[in-house]
């Protein structure tokens, strides 16, 4: 079953491990969640004064893009569809958040100048190509730094899984190794360092919370600035029967102990999973701000309830989500566009001198991935007023 992490830090179960797609989803008529402009005018500016003054403080470029909110048909942000029952919205009723809703509320986390760091700690292998490895490290620091523009980023590890001391098992469905959710947890509580506005715990290892679940992609303490997930099943093989992560032949774990893991499997380093790896990593650190669940329009802090539903989310935030983002840390709307624009063009560039030669022949790449978002980026920023590298 997949799993999330509640504002309390307990989890929740829903919807059994399937893949989109199978025949009483084939049937399933797709509808969008086409809010109101009033409603929309309400979650973001909201009918409290002091917010509306707030909101009055912005640009007059900044409130047209926020306000781009309203248009039912404009070309930036667009509404939400499910496209199955699977899907998070119909499986999950959640109330939505409202920018009022989250400024007021007294688990808003907001940086301070002796704690404003977003620590990124990776736990076992990444991967048997170091080169590669630390490339793949090195973008999504740039990309959560560019992200939540203003505030440093540092990735530190990777650990391996023994420093950790957590359960682990291997998993009777999957036949994959799997590490303890909450373990990981409590070691990260306890290497946190003092400067720490979060830290998130990241893996190529296959996460479960409990004995009695299949798996979960990650969790979190939200009180606590904690959290893990994992890129194991965002491997496109996961599901398949030629995935590589099967254990081939029984292991007693009791004899083996944690050096199981030295020759355990990492998913390849693809441009679909550093695409992934952005929105997981970006949308878990969201929500160590306090942002919950997104319902207004298409945004990065959507729930996905499987790997379909994660891969139609976009990159980025709507405008309810990012005041949200906005008043906690404090940035200019324009420099943010600007430097995640300036790092899928440093990115690109680096692909272009070959620094991806090993990509998979088959699957996409980087400058495709990237492609509508940078489109999307211009558009924001040609809102805004200022030209690219302005």
């Amino acid at each position: 079953m997949y799993g999330l992490c509640t504002e309390s830090g307990t989890f929740e179960k829903y919807k059994v491990d399937r893949k989109p797609g199978w025949p009483e989803l084939r049937t399933y008529k797709m509808r969008v969640i086409r809010h109101s402009a009033d409603t929309l005018r309400d979650a973001l500016l909201s009918d409290n004064p002091p917010l509306q003054k707030l909101f009055e403080e912005y640009t007059v470029a900044e409130r047209t893009l926020l306000c781009q909110a309203f248009q039912a048909d404009g070309s930036i942000f667009h509404p939400i569809t499910i496209h199955s029952p699977s899907d998070w919205i119909p499986s999950h009723p959640e109330p939505a958040e409202s920018f009022k809703d989250f400024y007021y509320k007294s688990s808003r986390r907001v940086p301070t100048p002796k704690r404003k760091t977003i620590y990124v700690q990776t736990i076992g292998p990444f991967g048997d190509d170091d080169v590669r490895t630390h490339r793949y490290i090195g973008w999504l620091k740039g990309y959560c730094q560019a992200f939540f523009y203003g505030l440093p980023v540092k990735i530190q590890g990777p650990i391996p899984v023994s420093d950790t001391g957590c359960a682990f098992r291997i998993n009777d469905m999957t036949q994959n190794l799997q590490i303890h959710a909450g373990d990981l947890l409590k070691y990260l509580k306890q290497v946190k360092p003092d400067d720490a506005l979060c830290i998130v715990g990241a893996t190529m290892i296959d996460l479960y919370p409990r004995d009695s679940w299949n798996f979960v992609f990650g969790t979190a303490s939200l009180t606590e600035g904690v959290g893990v997930f994992s890129f194991a099943r965002y491997d496109d093989d996961f599901y398949s029967p030629r995935y590589k992560g099967r254990l081939k032949q029984r292991v007693k774990l009791a004899d083996e102990g944690y050096s199981v893991f030295d020759k355990s499997y990492t998913p390849p380093i693809t441009s679909p999973l550093l695409i992934r790896s952005c929105k997981t990593l970006t949308h878990e650190i969201g929500h160590m701000f306090g942002i919950h669940h997104c319902q207004w329009l298409q945004c990065v802090m959507q729930g996905s309830n499987h790997l379909e539903e994660s891969d139609r989310r976009p990159l980025d935030l709507c405008p309810v989500c990012l005041r949200k983002l906005q008043s906690a840390i404090g940035f200019k709307i324009a420099d943010r566009y600007q430097a995640l624009l300036q790092w899928i063009l440093e990115m690109e560039n680096t692909f272009a001198f070959g620094a991806c030669d090993q990509e998979q022949p088959s699957s996409p790449t980087l400058i495709d991935v990237f492609k509508d978002h940078r489109e999307w980026l211009k558009m924001c920023i040609n809102v805004l007023g200022v030209g690219p590298g302005h």
